[in-house]
């Protein structure tokens, strides 16, 4: 990795005052998604040079080795942790604010507890982004990929990646049938009955016989309000589902189970 990925992480691990893992992939990227699993976001910040906040910030600086990040400090902004001993004030280039999703949820804590098992009750893919989504009764579940036949397997979906947790969505059959959403339109691969999805965030599970983890909640958005209906980003705010990403194959039937596995 550059100077800048690495001490990337350490910026990060400072903020947080707890250890950032080795990235997978596009250190940026996946820090991104890593952190959007535990309720935080990195902003950007317009005018990253002429910055002030009383608080703490992640600036990518620029020097003649390269680019290096720093974490920032105060009003106006000096380097509280440089660890490539990098900063100039005429080289920032770049800057992201370090700040929750949602003020209400915790950052340091599973969103809600797990209880028991569920299972599934519809399976609905599609093959290109914004076609209709079809129900099957079985699918096939490829580790790394998504189910056969649907967008997302095939780095078709509005979504795909790279990174984390564009593989496998999954929606609560009750949140749906509550707002008067028919499934299909939800948009999203797995029907759920009889578990709050929220609480697989960063676990493992198995539905059928495939072995997934959950990634972060799948919320709504302006696309979805756009093929669906307008009106839906309130009532499914931290309701839309869950994203997940599937570590071992299986198949998926309607009427299967669905287990947390730590």
């Amino acid at each position: 990795m550059s100077s800048f990925d690495d001490e990337l992480r350490a910026c990060i691990a400072e903020m947080l005052r707890a250890p950032a893992p080795v990235p997978e992939g596009e250190p940026l990227l996946f820090f991104k998604q890593w952190l959007g699993e535990r309720n935080l976001g990195l902003v950007p910040i317009e005018d990253a040079a002429d910055f002030a906040w009383p608080g703490q910030w992640l600036a990518r600086v620029r020097a003649s080795d390269g680019d290096h990040a720093v974490v920032m400090f105060g009003s106006p902004s000096g380097p509280w942790f440089d660890p490539g001993g990098a900063y100039s004030e005429d080289g920032i280039a770049a800057g992201w604010m370090l700040a929750p999703l949602d003020l209400r949820l915790p950052t340091d804590a599973p969103r809600s507890a797990v209880t028991g098992e569920g299972s599934v009750a519809a399976i609905l893919i599609a093959p290109e982004a914004e076609a209709p989504l079809a129900s099957v009764e079985e699918v096939s579940a490829v580790a790394g990929r998504g189910l056969e036949g649907d967008r997302y397997a095939s780095g078709r979906g509005t979504f795909s990646g790279p990174g984390r947790g564009y593989q496998l969505t999954l929606v609560e059959a009750d949140v749906l049938d509550e707002i008067e959403l028919p499934w299909a339109e939800a948009r999203r691969n797995v029907v759920t009955r009889g578990i709050a999805l929220n609480g697989l965030v960063a676990r493992r599970f198995r539905v059928g016989s495939a072995e997934c983890i959950g990634r972060r909640l799948c919320e709504p958005c302006a696309h979805l309000e756009r093929l669906a209906r307008p009106g839906l980003l309130r009532p499914l705010v931290h309701r839309g589902g869950l994203r997940a990403d599937i570590v071992a194959d299986g198949r998926i039937r309607v009427g299967d189970r669905l287990v947390p596995l730590d």
